[in-house]
């Protein structure tokens, strides 16, 4: 029975429109009383408020929006088992939804001394846990901006490893979004994504154990590039490991 009343200003209210539904009685016969009532200008005017509303057909009418006190004084002579049946559901109604509107009482407010441990003991812990939530935003924020403030150039296990994947993987991701190719034993980008300062080339020098050497070429992601996989990744649904964190929480 929850639809007996609503908020409106943060107030708990009804109107006349459910009241009349509610017992019975045709929305005339309770604006009628509404205006009938043998109470003062100053309780009418507190507890009673004309506003208009659109029946089903669109056309403008009027109702009354009733608050706990002008329901009580409203109904007051409504009479019969199946009234009083109405009566304790609205005041039940009435008094869960102003409860849900007042803000908890905070410890220092409360005199007994029990119930004051028990309040600061949620208190306690309603702080904690925002303490401990804005740590993992302040560390996710902080995953990107290493990234930004980051002058160095990074290989692309080290960049698998901030979302629990291999190398292995996170190449094939790269090459089935079309962003790289393999060729030989290097992963080079495609036309459409070379240029932009995501990769560079680097050369390793391997001595054999004959005193030759060869140079092998192999790429690298810079710190852009990694931002660029950063933004790929989430398309995918894969999160780095301190953002993980934050969802899990």
């Amino acid at each position: 029975m929850s639809h007996l009343v609503f908020t409106d200003n943060d107030r708990v209210v009804t109107d006349s429109l459910i009241v009349a539904e509610t017992f019975g009685k045709r929305h005339a016969d309770v604006k009628r009383d509404i205006r009938n009532l043998d109470c003062s200008a100053n309780f009418n005017a507190s507890n009673f408020a004309r506003i208009d509303y659109k029946d089903g057909r669109g056309r403008l009418q009027e109702k009354f929006l009733i608050t706990q006190d002008g329901f009580s004084f409203l109904v007051m002579g409504y009479t019969g088992k199946q009234a009083a049946y109405f009566k304790e559901l609205y005041i039940k109604e009435f008094n869960r939804m102003k409860k849900q509107l007042q803000p908890a009482m905070d410890s220092y407010m409360i005199s007994d001394p029990v119930a004051r441990a028990e309040r600061w003991i949620q208190e306690q812990k309603k702080i904690q846990e925002a303490e401990r939530r804005a740590a993992l935003y302040e560390e996710k924020a902080d995953y990107v901006d290493r990234i930004l403030q980051s002058p160095g150039a990074i290989t692309i296990t080290q960049i698998a490893k901030d979302y629990g994947l291999s190398a292995v993987r996170l190449n094939q991701i790269l090459k089935d979004e079309g962003i790289q190719f393999k060729r030989r034993d290097q992963w080079l980008l495609t036309a459409r994504f070379a240029g932009k300062g995501y990769t560079k080339s680097q050369t390793t020098v391997i001595k054999r154990s004959d005193g030759r050497e060869d140079a092998r070429m192999h790429t690298v992601w810079t710190q852009k590039g990694r931002l660029f996989i950063h933004e790929i990744m989430k398309k995918h649904g894969y999160v780095a490991n301190t953002e993980q964190k934050l969802l899990e929480a």
